[in-house]
């Protein structure tokens, strides 16, 4: 197999049989989304916003704070990573050089999107678009800026939103000849899912959806996705949204209760099972390896 991360990337987004990209928003969900065998993720700015700041996606994240995530995050999993550049951190010469930082961080991809600053979440309302003459110029300076061909350039437009499928379509077609490797059709404001397959159809290339419980793209089974001729399937909020419930559901528990209990156990990893999984293993190991023997008597004495 290809080592490259952004190769590997490029050969997963198949049109129709669309990669599914959970967003991680720290390094242990990026260890989870990779633990259960999923082949790629994304970050999430809805996610980060959540986690470090405890707020909603309506762009108050700076590109420092997302690339250091992001980093963590490419550094600590070995599956492909699609960064969250938003609408690039300021005009083209921002989006040139905000492409280069996220490749330096060991992205293989990122999102772009045609919002006007400050943007938020594609699903939430009083969303604002970009002339499209603008967009193209983002997307060409992305395009100039990377380094690696096959590092992926994630066109969205949240103009479906606001104007309907056919100038998705329009600004879609127009991205993908900017530059852009794939278009992301991002909360469509339509209510069939064939509306989806004829932009997926007329815009002419790898195409992406982003999937939130309780949002605006219309929820479907895998096959459906696959039948609408999709490369890319994005559950930005998913990994997030799941871990708040269960951290809730186990504190509420905690709270109720004042103590966990053996048969408490499906609410949460135990000790070994969590350190474990972030490699306390392999800093045993390592201290085996080059501590010596009274060092570590020492340490680990009765």
């Amino acid at each position: 197999m290809e080592n490259k991360k952004t190769t590997r990337l490029k050969n997963l987004l198949i049109p129709g049989k669309p990669l599914i990209c959970p967003g991680a928003y720290d390094v242990l969900s990026a260890k989870i989304i990779e633990k259960i065998g999923f082949q790629a993720l994304q970050v999430s700015g809805f996610g980060v916003a959540g986690s470090i700041l405890g707020l909603p996606d309506i762009a108050v994240l700076s590109l420092t704070q997302m690339l250091d995530v992001t980093r963590n995050i490419c550094h600590a999993v070995n599956i492909p990573v699609m960064a969250d550049g938003d609408t690039g951190f300021g005009n083209a010469v921002n989006v040139y050089y905000t492409v280069q930082m996220f490749e330096d961080a060991g992205a293989a991809g990122i999102n772009l999107e045609d919002q006007v600053f400050p943007k938020r979440c594609g699903h939430m309302d009083g969303k604002m678009v970009i002339e499209t003459e603008e967009m193209i110029g983002k997307i060409r300076a992305a395009a100039d800026a990377r380094r690696d061909p096959d590092f992926i350039i994630n066109a969205r437009t949240d103009a479906g939103t606001l104007y309907g499928i056919d100038e998705a379509i329009r600004r879609g077609q127009a991205y993908l000849k900017a530059g852009a490797d794939m278009i992301f059709i991002e909360a469509p404001k339509i209510s069939k899912p064939e509306d989806i397959k004829r932009a997926v159809k007329e815009i002419g290339g790898k195409c992406s959806l982003g999937i939130v419980l309780g949002g605006k793209a219309p929820i479907l089974t895998y096959e459906q996705y696959c039948d609408l001729g999709l490369a890319r399937l994005s559950f930005p909020v998913a990994p997030i949204a799941a871990a708040a419930h269960g951290m809730e559901v186990a504190l509420t528990h905690l709270f109720e209760e004042k103590s966990f209990a053996d048969e408490d156990r499906d609410l949460y990893w135990d000790f070994k099972q969590y350190t474990d999984f972030i490699g306390l293993p392999d800093v045993h190991q390592l201290e085996r390896r080059y501590m010596s023997d009274e060092a570590l008597e020492e340490r680990y004495k009765p």
